[in-house]
């Protein structure tokens, strides 16, 4: 997540250098094809002016949409740590004596809360680890340039820039042994991470340490937990439509093609130095469509690891420190910080 106030310009130029290059490849070549009067079409202003508009209505549409999916994610992100405080408050709460015919000792109870609560620790780097996994239609998984490119943005303003702090989210810090080990086989560890806590929780029903109401009480948050994955693998699993993603490419790159056979030619017969502005405006007004098209482009999927991406490492991270102190622990882990303008 970019949490600058403002994307420098000078960081959004060299973003887009190859992009720019390309336009300037592209350009060039025509500017001087006119110049030299070995061609002399010019497409007038009205039909490309109707394709730029149509053009920009829909990319908007497409932008749209792509914002949709990141702010939909960032409001189950939002209901995970409202949900997950109030599984440590209730676990924290409910988990006493107050039914036991024959009293456990403190020590024994404050066990069983670590527990709880660390298995939930747990969940929670497990979906996040398991939002991480790319899907067919992300860079990631497109193979050559593409996917060289996405690992460098990766790198440099995405997970990378966490360095050491993914250690921290390795499972066995939160899991036993033996549970862990069974756990991570399954193919969806979160998923069987959540149920281990339900089979604790009946586990403790009939041990007495929680009455009906209570493992009850304690079951829908588990539930709640269940459908707010769900929700997270859905935007994760089900892409944005292809066919709004393709087109609006397509349609870009028409509207970039067809562009210099009108503004050129219309620019250098304007005045004797318009041959020196031509290509500029030329690429400038590429530039701005093909950016406008990117900036959807890289907001459609909120779980790629990249800046775009809703910032899982710290709310976890948030939601940990939280716990933890229920528990009364001190050796907490610091919180995740920004780097580079991005909170991951």
């Amino acid at each position: 997540m970019i949490i600058t106030k403002q994307i420098s310009f000078v960081k959004l130029i060299f973003g887009s250098s190859i992009h720019i290059v390309q336009l300037s490849a592209f350009m060039i070549p025509i500017t001087a094809l006119y110049y030299f009067n070995i061609i002399s079409v010019s497409i007038p202003w009205a039909p490309i002016t109707i394709i730029g508009t149509a053009v920009s209505f829909y990319v908007g549409f497409k932008n749209n949409q792509s914002y949709d999916r990141v702010w939909e994610a960032r409001k189950i992100w939002g209901g995970i740590v409202n949900n997950s405080r109030t599984w440590g408050m209730i676990v924290d709460g409910y988990i006493t004596n107050q039914f036991l015919e024959k009293k456990e000792n403190s020590n024994e109870i404050d066990q069983i809360k670590k527990k709880l609560i660390y298995r939930h620790i747990a969940w929670l780097y497990a979906h996040r680890s398991q939002l991480l996994v790319p899907t067919n239609w992300e860079r990631m998984s497109q193979g050559g340039k593409t996917t060289a490119k996405a690992k460098d943005i990766q790198k440099k303003f995405g997970v990378g820039l966490l360095d050491g702090e993914e250690i921290r989210t390795k499972l066995r810090f939160f899991l036993v042994e033996k549970e862990h080990d069974r756990l991570v086989a399954y193919a969806n560890t979160a998923t069987q991470i959540i149920n281990q806590q339900s089979r604790d929780l009946t586990e403790l029903r009939a041990r007495g340490f929680i009455d009906d109401f209570r493992h009850m009480g304690m079951e829908n948050i588990l539930a709640e937990f269940y459908t707010l994955q769900g929700k997270n693998e859905r935007i994760k699993k089900f892409p944005f439509p292809r066919q709004y993603s393709s087109m609006s490419k397509f349609f870009v790159n028409i509207f970039i093609v067809l562009l210099p056979f009108s503004v050129i030619p219309q620019i250098i017969n304007s005045s004797d130095w318009g041959i020196w502005i031509s290509t500029p405006f030329a690429i400038l007004i590429g530039w701005i469509y093909l950016m406008m098209e990117k900036v959807g482009d890289y907001s459609e999927n909120p779980f790629e690891g990249m800046a775009n991406d809703i910032p899982m490492m710290s709310l976890s991270r948030t939601i940990e420190i939280d716990l933890r102190e229920m528990l009364g622990e001190k050796n907490l882990p610091s919180k995740i910080q920004p780097k580079n303008g991005i909170l991951m």
